[in-house]
């Protein structure tokens, strides 16, 4: 180096004062002084540890503040915008609890314009979703939402719909995709498009299983039925012992699914997940099978009502509303109202609230509820109205545009750019807010416990400690929350890694950090 360089370099400790951590030359780290105060030796480990070779030309953004005292611990890069892939998540669920709240739930409605005479529905039956997605298993084990609308109609005397089962699906936007996100994703379950309707989150599961010999083709079922996709099989059942290779690819707009691959003779089934392309026919296909089932005879076809061309596009219906999930309201036989041609509804149906849909999106990072509440956010069913309500928020809250460019609500967008000291506020300011800070952290995975975190930090004193957003993309690893120290201080952290190809070790690097955390003490 030049004796300049060499000079500049002696004076950054004298001269940085708490920030020296962030000093960073390109493809180096700050040198940090040698110091006995615990604070210090902190910035000295951690230092070293972003620095470890093991993780090759990494781009490091690093924020930790104390929650309980208001100090930055430790930065690094902390201003330098970077992708969060999931940790974003983050300021979606504090954008949806500050504007639409905790207790915000989704309606989905059954109406009709026709009458109804001796049993019959004289015409269609008209689902109105508002982009409840929570319609699926995770929230109905036992009996499906389908299952119990069928039973209250047939309870409400209805047993024959001569007409269709049209999906009304125009409170939210016909692109349920979001901007910048990779069309090689679009296959994968991960990446299901949003809709005002959603059921069994918009993916269809399949189940591959060997042949009884070596040579013969593998056995794929696709559940549950009218996903609107079709399989072609090319995947081999593998002599006992070869090593599992599968991979499937479909490309966007197209309904079939190419599986390649290897799987062993006598190998367990291989379960994956697709993206459907139209969550609207998928929905009320499904919901025609199940009244069928449920005893009441349907005459016509289930068809999204963009077939209709009837309809202007609407704003979201969703609603705060009762704790029942669904409720016949009013009777089937009562008088129509004269507003929007003489609707009936014959039952409306409420999800549970936020606070229940947050510990999904968060503890198993669920990307398409986190781009419902985008939608959500708006009031207008658009993932525009719902960035600018997002932008409008971390305005407010201080946080400037080039701080956070934000983009889709999940993080899977290349789009997306946020500092790690940005994630940092917003945790300290939902941690403050005394409306919020419960369910929120309540939301996120907990280390050695549950989500995306179960398997991590076990037997350190991180586990059942940490509480953290994982963000996962190619080339990216992230992790944003809270860890409490050995003096019983809550300490919040973003740990962003950009260009990590390594990503088991930097995985590793990102987690001996978060224990350094958890062990760290001032005394």
């Amino acid at each position: 180096m030049s004796a300049a360089l060499v000079a500049a370099l002696a004076l950054l400790p004298a001269c940085g004062g708490p920030r020296d951590p962030a000093v960073v030359l390109p493809g180096s780290i700050a040198p940090v002084t040698a110091s006995n105060s615990p604070v210090r030796r902190l910035q000295t480990d951690l230092t070293r540890l972003f620095g470890d070779p093991a993780a090759g030309l990494t781009l490091w953004a690093v924020a930790i503040q104390s929650m309980d005292r208001g100090d930055a611990l430790f930065r690094l890069n902390d201003t330098i915008p970077v992708m969060p892939a999931s940790t974003l998540k983050i300021a979606t669920l504090a954008t949806a609890a500050e504007r639409l709240g905790w207790d915000y739930r989704y309606e989905t409605q059954l109406v009709t314009h026709a009458p109804i005479e001796s049993g019959v529905l004289k015409g269609d039956l008209i689902v109105r979703g508002s982009g409840d997605p929570t319609i699926s298993s995770r929230f109905w084990p036992s009996r499906s939402a389908f299952d119990e609308w069928a039973h209250m109609l047939r309870a409400g005397g209805i047993t024959k719909i001569e007409g269709r089962i049209i999906g009304d699906d125009n409170a939210f936007e016909d692109e349920g995709l979001g901007a910048g996100w990779s069309w090689d994703d679009l296959v994968f379950g991960y990446a299901a498009p949003g809709s005002a309707l959603q059921r069994h989150e918009n993916v269809a599961d399949f189940t591959i299983r060997p042949g009884l010999t070596p040579g013969e083709p593998a056995l794929i079922e696709l559940q549950p039925p009218h996903s609107g996709i079709s399989v072609t099989n090319q995947v081999v059942t593998a002599p006992t012992g070869t090593q599992i290779m599968l991979g499937y690819h479909r490309l966007p707009g197209q309904s079939v699914l190419t599986v390649t691959g290897l799987i062993p003779a006598g190998a367990q089934p291989v379960a994956r997940t697709v993206a459907v392309d139209n969550p609207t026919d998928f929905f009320v296909r499904g919901f025609r099978d199940a009244l069928v089932s449920g005893g009441i005879d349907v005459a016509g076809e289930a068809i999204d009502i963009d077939t209709l061309d009837l309809t202007p596009r609407r704003g979201s219906a969703a609603s705060s509303g009762s704790a029942k999930r669904a409720s016949a309201a009013p009777p089937i036989d009562a008088p129509q109202s004269h507003h929007e041609a003489a609707l009936t509804t014959l039952i409306v149906h409420r999800s549970p609230p936020l606070s229940e849909i947050a510990g999904v999106m968060m503890k198993f990072s669920q990307n398409l509820y986190a781009e419902t509440l985008l939608r959500s956010l708006g009031g207008n069913g658009t993932a525009g109205g719902g960035r600018r309500v997002l932008r409008s928020v971390l305005d407010s809250w201080d946080i400037d545009p080039e701080e956070a460019t934000i983009v889709d609500g999940s993080g899977l967008s290349r789009y997306n750019y946020v500092t790690a000291s940005a994630l940092v506020r917003i945790l300290h300011r939902m941690r403050r807010d005394e409306r919020r800070a419960a369910p929120f952290m309540a939301s996120l995975p907990v280390a050695g416990r549950d989500g995306t975190l179960a398997s991590r930090f076990k037997g350190t004193r991180a586990e059942q400690n940490v509480r953290a957003k994982t963000g996962t993309m190619a080339n990216v690893r992230a992790l944003a929350g809270y860890v409490t120290t050995l003096d019983g201080e809550l300490l919040g952290f973003a740990v962003i890694a950009n260009n990590s190809p390594t990503s088991a070790g930097v995985d590793d690097l990102i987690d001996r950090a978060v224990e350094r955390l958890a062990n760290f003490t001032r005394r």
